[in-house]
């Protein structure tokens, strides 16, 4: 259920964006916009995001966690990882993420 909507998305999103594709990241299903990645979907069934700050996403009822793959080192900076309980706003951070990508 939660890898089927992340498919969901990312297959709105490529055939709605130029420049956007499936891909990879760290082994997991990822969407790429010209090659840089800016979503994934984590071996812990949740979505990941590359947001830059939280503020990005102000308004959106939704608890992001840092995305911290590593034993012994720091989260991932930028990157914000949430639950399945919010896959309704999962579109929307998509969306928020491409965003930041583009201006990057």
């Amino acid at each position: 259920m939660e890898f089927e909507k992340f498919l969901e998305i990312r297959d709105k999103l490529c055939l709605q964006e130029a420049g956007v594709t499936e891909g990879k990241m760290m082994s997991s299903q990822a969407i790429h916009y010209k090659k840089k990645v800016f979503a994934f979907f984590s071996k812990k069934d949740k979505m990941v995001f590359k947001l830059g700050q939280p503020s990005a996403v102000e308004g959106i009822e939704v608890e992001l966690m840092e995305f911290n793959p590593f034993k012994n080192k720091g989260p991932l900076k930028g990157w914000y990882e949430a639950d399945f309980q919010y896959h309704e706003s999962w579109g929307k951070l998509a969306d928020i993420a491409l965003e930041k990508i583009k201006t990057d």
